[in-house]
This record gives structure tokens, C-alpha cells and sequence, in this order.
């Protein structure tokens, strides 16, 4: 099992957004992640199958 979990930060740095804009995505369930006590994380090869799908809309 060779899973990248990403933090936040991680993740708006990764799609070129500002944290503030990650955060609001996720939480209105836009962007596939999940919450760990508290904070968000996110599996790489959700969001690369995210970022497929959004080229497709």
C-alpha cells in the first residue's frame, strides 16, 4: 500500500490555490477528501482522478 496522503496545505499548493480555497472546496464536498481529527486530508490518486474528471466538464 503506497498511498500519499496530503495535507491542506499540501493540496492547495498542489492544484495552485490558496488554502482558504481548498478548505472551502472540501468542505462543501467539491474536492474528495476526508477529515482526521479534525483536519483535512486527501489521497493523490483521488484527486488525480478528480482533476481527470474536471477536464471532462
Amino acid at each position: 500500500m503506497n498511498e500519499q496522503i496530503l495535507t491542506l496545505k499540501e493540496v492547495a499548493e498542489y492544484l495552485k490555490l490558496t488554502e482558504k480555497t481548498a478548505y472551502r472546496l472540501a468542505a462543501d464536498k467539491k474536492l474528495p477528501g476526508f477529515k482526521v481529527g479534525g483536519s483535512w486530508r486527501f489521497k493523490k490518486e483521488d484527486l488525480e482522478k478528480w482533476i481527470e474528471a474536471q477536464k471532462d466538464i
